[in-house]
């Protein structure tokens, strides 16, 4: 199974810019779709974006469309959240997950794996 581990959160201001990181071991990240996840307190844990194996379909909650940019480079087992333009409710924990099914998919419970999350907050 794949291990997973996002950093890159911190504390910003309206309209700046973050950069997240999903580092992977124990298997090689080509064999998942790859998604970011986000968890804003007192609310349940929703889709953000979303990468198929080889990056050729990719899919974003509409309010972050624009704004965020999802990437993978598999030679480097690392899937990355480009956040741009970030306002303060997009404040929460995000989570990378990866997805072992053949279906490339933006349901939260069809991944399998996920990281432990990392905070992010927008100041306003």
């Amino acid at each position: 199974q794949v291990q997973l581990v996002e950093s890159g959160g911190g504390l910003v201001q309206t309209g700046g810019s973050l950069r997240l990181s999903c580092a992977a071991s124990g298997r090689m990240l080509s064999s998942y779709v790859m998604g970011w996840f986000r968890q804003a307190p007192g609310k349940e844990r929703e889709f953000v974006a979303a990468i198929s194996r080889t990056g050729g379909r990719i899919s974003y909650l509409d309010s972050v469309e624009g704004r965020f940019t999802i990437s993978r480079d598999n030679a480097k087992n690392t899937v990355y959240l480009q956040m741009n333009s970030l306002k303060p409710e997009d404040t929460a924990v995000y989570y990378c997950a990866a997805d072992s099914g053949a279906v490339f998919t933006t349901t939260l419970s069809r991944y399998d794996y996920w990281g432990p999350g990392t905070q992010v907050t927008v100041s306003s």
